[in-house]
Order: structure tokens, then C-alpha cells, then sequence
């Protein structure tokens, strides 16, 4: 007997963006269905970005020189999963007043989804179902056993010598922690590696790794894969061979549609992503598809952002409009690896002459210094007196690159930038000093300020 219930908002996936839009709209009064048929928390505390930080940080201790086992980092994954999970949990958004459903949803009608034997008919539909680890369509990949990112936090024996196909973020963080665990590790990609930054300062985690004894091999394709457990074969476009034990499968991802029925729903897609406008609403104007499910911005917190303007959208008729310029994204690597805005070479083809770059080294930053982690470099793209983009290599990339959203999004002045103080010796001073060297050729090179201060100091009493 199908069972029928009406709501104000129901939304599909509880991972970051559908958890963010269910907890806001619940709190403010609207009658809110989650559905969910895999894990609470989605993609980013199960599979993603909190085991990957886990193993990341135990792999640090082990590159330090403590005693750390395989196993014992793989333990330390699950239990940061059981830490943070109860925050992601039924129990704690049935506390807010989300009726959560644990079945995949499925359109039956532009506004009407079926979960089970439950028929959910909704005023508007979120649609937060996350992406998958895309596979490749290489020859013999589908006889060969391999890992992704949702199979590799699972194992509990450390890989003697782990494959990497794609050189991306996840593959080079996972080739890092490996290669700190004692593993030994090659990536493969067809591409450059982490093609998606600045070359400069990708160059300088590549080395990193590389000296560290990670094999990376750039711009060659794979030809096939053979082998069984434990006897992987690579072959690749160039005619050589690589052997490892295990294979990783890093090479994108896909989104998650194809449970969803979007053709009874009228939702339309571009390419294999859900189609949104920049309120991002669907092809049916009732349905809103946030996070990595519309192929805009692939990151936990992206998805988070979206949810704030389908919330306001969704719950008070505002016609909030996405604008991802202001969105960071971080690799962390040791260096870590951060952007925002426009690389170089994007800013240059888009303002030509009127762009500035404004540089500096970590290695003026003192307390880089005195920890002797003082790689990298903060690259500053100015176009009239204002950020459009940052890039950043070095320790905390992650976290310095939060500031730059701020100004961005508020369309700061470098001047305002440059008036912030930060304590001594911190790595935030790497922030302003940036700011501080775009005035540095227009202070201490302009021959007009030394006879104006040349001349005040005459006139002074």
C-alpha cells in the first residue's frame, strides 16, 4: 500500500549541500523530507575529504618518524568517521524536525517522488545526490580488481606498491599518505598533474612528492590493465609497463543521476550533469539540483554555499543568484595547494596589460622560518586595485586562502587587504605582506613620492 505524504520542501541526498538546506529550512518553520538510501553525510565524512584528512595526518606522524602502522592510521580513519557522524545523523536532524526517509527517490511527476513504497509529493524538490568515482573506460579495467575512494578506507593491510590512475587531488593526497605509510606508489595521468591549478606552484608539490619517492608519470595514457590481485599490469600509450599490487582509480567523477527518473520530472541535463540556471533552478522551474550533482563546482563546501542561496530562494521567494568567483578549493598535500579566482595564465588572457602580479615567498615569512617549512609562494592576480585571483603553495595553504574569499566577495581594495594586522610571527603576515608588495614599486620606486616626502620634511617644523 503506497504511503502519501505532502511537504513544503523535499530534498534528495543528505550529504553536505542536502544536510545544510534540511537543517536551515527545518529550523524555519517548513515541513522538510530527506531522503537518503546510502549513508548519512554523503560522499565528504564517508568516503572523502574527512577519512582522506584522517589518513593524511596520520601519514604526516609517520613522515616525522613515529611509530605508525597501516592498520593503526586505517583505525584512526573509522574513528574520525564515528567522531563526526553523529552530527550528519537521522537522529540529530529528526531533532530538528526533518521527517529523513532512508530510500533512494525516483520522479514519478514534475512534482512528486517515490522513495520506497512512499509517494512524496513537494511545493519544491532539491535534488543533492552527489557524484561517484568515475571510471575509465580502459580496456580490461572491468576484470581487474581495483580501489577508489570509497573502497580504499576500508583496507587494513598497507599496499606494497599502490597504482594511482589520475593525478588529481584525491590521487595526490592518497599517493602522499601511502608513500609516508611505506607503500610504494606510482600516478599515472594522461594529463598534467594537478592540471586544474597554477603550473608554477603545482610544479612544487609534484617535486615534493617526487623527492619523497613518488613515482609520477605525466601525459602518457593507458593503454590496458591486466593482471589479478595482487599482480596489477599497466600498460601504457608510450609501450612501457608498470606492476603494482593494487590500483587506485582517481580520475574524476561522475554524477549521481541515474536513479532519479529526471525525464518524468522535465529536468533536462547538459552534458552528464544536471542543467541549472545561476539561481540554480532546473529546467522545472519547482526543482533546484546543488552540489557536485550540476557539475558548477565539485567541493564539499561549494555545495554548502548553494545551499544557502537555494534556501533563500526556496524558503522566502528571494532571487538569491549563485556566483562561484569568490569559492576557494585546497589540495592538502604537504605542501598544500590552494585557489582562488583566476590563475595566472586565465587572468592574463582576460585583462591583458592591466593585470598586476604581485608575488611573495614564504621564505621571508619568519615564523616559515623558524619551523623550517618554508616552501612555496602566494601569486596575487590585481586588476584595478582589486583580487581576481590567488594562488598558494606552502604550509596552510588551505587555511590562508579563506581570507582572499572575504575580499573577493566583498570587493576589497589591496589597500584594504594591506591594513589588516597579524600577529607576529604567524603564517597569516604571508597574506599581508602580498597585499603590502603591490604598493611596494609604487612607494619606494615612484620618484614623485620621494620629492613630495623629500619636500614635506623641509617644510615640517
Amino acid at each position: 500500500m503506497m504511503q502519501r505524504i505532502k511537504t513544503d520542501l523535499l530534498i534528495i541526498g543528505a550529504g553536505s549541500g542536502g544536510l545544510s538546506v534540511a537543517a536551515g529550512a527545518a529550523q524555519m518553520g517548513a515541513n522538510v523530507v530527506l531522503l537518503e538510501g546510502g549513508e548519512m553525510g554523503g560522499d565528504c565524512l564517508n568516503y572523502g575529504c574527512v577519512p582522506s584528512k584522517a589518513l593524511l595526518a596520520k601519514a604526516k606522524e609517520a613522515h616525522l618518524g613515529l611509530p605508525v602502522g597501516y592498520g593503526d592510521a586505517m583505525q584512526h580513519v573509522q574513528n574520525v568517521i564515528a567522531e563526526i557522524a553523529p552530527m550528519d545523523s537521522q537522529d540529530r536532524f529528526e531533532g530538528f524536525g526533518v521527517n529523513v526517509i532512508r530510500e533512494f527517490g525516483r520522479f514519478v511527476s514534475r512534482n512528486e517522488v517515490e522513495a520506497g513504497d512512499i509517494r512524496i509529493k513537494a511545493r519544491r524538490i532539491v535534488i543533492a545526490t552527489g557524484s561517484s568515482p568515475m571510471v575509465p573506460p580502459i580496456p580490461g579495467l572491468d576484470s581487474v580488481e581495483f580501489l577508489t575512494n570509497e573502497t580504499i578506507f576500508a583496507l587494513t593491510d598497507k599496499p606494497d606498491h599502490l597504482l594511482i590512475v589520475g593525478a588529481g587531488p584525491i590521487g595526490m593526497e592518497m599517493a602522499q599518505a601511502h608513500i609516508r605509510l611505506g607503500s610504494k606508489v606510482t600516478v599515472v595521468d594522461m594529463g598534467r598533474a594537478l592540471h586544474h591549478d597554477d603550473p608554477e606552484l603545482a610544479t612544487v608539490v609534484v617535486e615534493r612528492l617526487k623527492s619523497e619517492g613518488v613515482v609520477i608519470i605525466e601525459k602518457t595514457g593507458i593503454a590496458s590493465v591486466s593482471g589479478t590481485a595482487g599482480d596489477i599490469v599497466l600498460t601504457l600509450s608510450d609501450g612501457s609497463v608498470v606492476t603494482g599490487t593494487h590500483l587506485l582509480i582517481a580520475a574524476g567523477r561522475s554524477p549521481n543521476v541515474a536513479k532519479l527518473n529526471l525525464d518524468s520530472a522535465g529536468v533536462v541535463l547538459d552534458g552528464p550533469f544536471i542543467k541549472t540556471d545561476d539561481r540554480l533552478k532546473t529546467s522545472n522551474k519547482k526543482v533546484y539540483a546543488i552540489g557536485d550533482v550540476n557539475g558548477r563546482i565539485q567541493f564539499t563546501h561549494a555545495a554548502g554555499y548553494q545551499a544557502g542561496i537555494v534556501a533563500r530562494s526556496a524558503l522566502f521567494g528571494m532571487r538569491a543568484k549563485s556566483n562561484h568567483s569568490h569559492v576557494p578549493h585546497a589540495t592538502y598535500t604537504q605542501p598544500e595547494l590552494a585557489q582562488i579566482g583566476l590563475k595566472e595564465a586565465e587572468a592574463r588572457e582576460a585583462y591583458g596589460d592591466a593585470l598586476e602580479v604581485v608575488r611573495f615567498d614564504l621564505a621571508h615569512n619568519d615564523r616559515a622560518v623558524a619551523e623550517g617549512i618554508n616552501e612555496g609562494l602566494i601569486k596575487v592576480m590585481v586588476v584595478k586595485k582589486r583580487p581576481v585571483g590567488v594562488s598558494i603553495v606552502g604550509q596552510h595553504a588551505g587555511e590562508l586562502i579563506s581570507l582572499w574569499s572575504l575580499a573577493m566577495v566583498n570587493k576589497l581594495t589591496m589597500a584594504q587587504i594591506s591594513a589588516m594586522v597579524a600577529p607576529y610571527p604567524t603564517y597569516a603576515e604571508i597574506n599581508k605582506r602580498a597585499s603590502g608588495a603591490y604598493f611596494i614599486p609604487r612607494l619606494f620606486d615612484n620618484p614623485s613620492i620621494k620629492r613630495v616626502v623629500r619636500l614635506v620634511q623641509r617644510l615640517l617644523p
